[in-house]
């Protein structure tokens, strides 16, 4: 029952205050004298009623609180304000501490005058030994992630803005916390690879499904690349909210240089016996030609030996002169004799200089700007790029099907996009289609004619024309397109 020195007029009242046990419930004087002392209060201090009723609150408190008058700071912050709120060490009857949550609330008569304060007190301790063995796990966990060194292990927050930043993130991408913490994490990202938003692909998919692995380029602070398989995973609180992205990324660069010298044995091998039969068929066919020129014969077969020589020679030119061309850009004295030249005339030079298109009855749909469009090129090697897109385009179309040319004209840019119904691209096979030697699957049985070098030529001849080309496909039989972007210069005739 609760103790008072005054009687209590409803006994209901009491009757609640006093079935409280978890809060200490009770009032004190104006002066801080404690006045009534419930169940509560007797459980948390230790206290029964007639032992502290009329002593002061300062008994509750440790000595270095009441040194800095601490107790009575709080009736008068109280008094001030009406109310006060506050968290820290108690002291119980046996000496023993616990950690408390106190309110106190100033009482007002109906003259305004103050009557006293009724004070609650709850004991938190358990919540803060759970905080702090909380706050020492994470401490361990903050200490055991600083400490690797090899992984870069960081939080991101729910935007994609880095939240956290170990040892192994500085030494691996070479920024200081201070210099990383709340930039996005696509600045460790190729800008190709921003451009066409994978960073926020990463997180799209990490966020509906929890997690997201991926291997690629990653760019450190100094502007140097390494390849890097990298982990993100969704982090949750309690209530299942969303709260931001645990990232870990390894430095695989030494793994991928291995891979990457297998793959150049590999494709370098295959190259050679590409090269074996890409010389094989017009070699046989020359000795077939110069034998029915030695025997003689009726002029018609004559003229047919002639024509097979005529075609056998420019594949064996072409083939030699793409050889020499590789070598020429990576040795860098690869040269071009640049000029103003009109793109449309250009194209069509291409077109007749591809004849497949017309032997294998295909389609060759063209849509092109009605105005001349004028760009800074070397005119052969500007040819020699759309003739090589145009007859891959027709090489791998199937007879009878369709190809498109359109140039358009976009800002400061001319476009031209090759498109055709053909044999399509395999997905893994695109990130590397303009690597020299690519030619996806392809083997000295099912070979359609080149060495796998002639996109690689196209692209580092329109690098030097400070062009681009990408190329694009659905996959396996679903064609192909490959779009070429040009500077245009402002002349405005020839």
């Amino acid at each position: 029952m609760i103790a008072s020195s005054e009687p209590v007029a409803d006994e209901m009242f009491r009757l609640l205050v006093d079935s409280v046990r978890d809060y200490a419930i009770f009032l004190l004087t104006p002066e801080g004298r404690v006045a009534t002392w419930n169940s509560g209060a007797r459980l948390i201090k230790g206290y029964d009623g007639h032992e502290i009723i009329g002593s002061h609150i300062s008994r509750f408190y440790p000595k270095e609180l009441i040194d800095r008058d601490w107790p009575n700071t709080e009736l008068r912050l109280a008094k001030e304000h009406g109310r006060l709120e506050d968290e820290g060490w108690r002291v119980r009857k046996d000496g023993s501490r616990f950690w408390a949550n106190v309110v106190i609330t100033a009482l007002h008569g109906p003259d305004g005058q103050l009557k006293g304060y009724a004070k609650v007190t709850r004991d938190l301790t358990e919540r803060l030994r759970h905080e702090e063995s909380l706050r020492r796990s994470e401490q361990r966990l903050q200490l055991l992630i600083d400490s690797v060194s090899e992984h870069a292990i960081f939080m991101l927050d729910t935007e994609g803005r880095v939240a956290g930043w170990n040892s192994g993130a500085e030494r691996l991408k070479g920024y200081t916390p201070r210099e990383i913490l709340g930039q996005h994490f696509s600045k460790f990202y190729l800008p190709e690879a921003v451009a066409r938003g994978w960073p926020q692909h990463e997180i799209k998919v990490a966020t509906e499904t929890g997690r997201f692995e991926d291997e690629g380029w990653r760019v450190r602070k100094d502007g140097t690349r390494f390849w890097a398989n990298v982990v993100i995973t969704a982090v949750y609180d309690e209530g299942r909210n969303l709260v931001g992205f645990a990232k870990v990324t390894r430095d695989l660069t030494q793994r991928s240089a291995l891979t990457s010298m297998q793959d150049s044995e590999k494709h370098m091998d295959e190259f050679i016996a590409m090269l074996g039969h890409e010389l094989r068929n017009p070699l046989g066919a020359l000795s077939n030609a110069a034998t029915i020129v030695k025997k003689g014969g009726a002029p018609e077969l004559m003229g047919r030996a002639s024509d097979m020589l005529q075609r056998q020679v420019r594949q064996l030119a072409r083939l030699v002169d793409d050889l020499l061309d590789v070598t020429r850009i990576r040795q860098g004295k690869f040269t071009l004799k640049t000029a103003t030249v009109e793109l449309r005339s250009v194209l069509q030079h291409a077109i007749d200089s591809v004849p497949m298109i017309h032997e294998k009855a295909q389609q060759l749909a063209q849509a092109l700007v009605d105005s001349p469009i004028y760009v800074i090129a070397d005119e052969e090697r500007l040819t020699q790029v759309f003739v090589n897109v145009l007859g891959n385009a027709a090489k791998y179309t199937q007879t009878g099907g369709r190809i498109e040319l359109r140039l358009t004209r976009r800002d400061n840019e001319a476009i031209v996009s090759i498109r055709d119904d053909g044999a399509g691209i395999e997905p893994d096979l695109l990130p590397t289609i303009f690597d020299l030697f690519r030619q996806g699957e392809r083997t000295l049985h099912n070979a359609q004619g080149g060495l796998g070098i002639g996109l690689t030529l196209v692209q580092r001849i329109l690098q030097m024309h400070h062009a681009t080309i990408e190329a694009f496909s659905n996959g396996r039989d679903q064609g192909s397109e490959f779009v070429i972007r040009l500077p245009i210069v402002g002349a405005t005739s020839t």
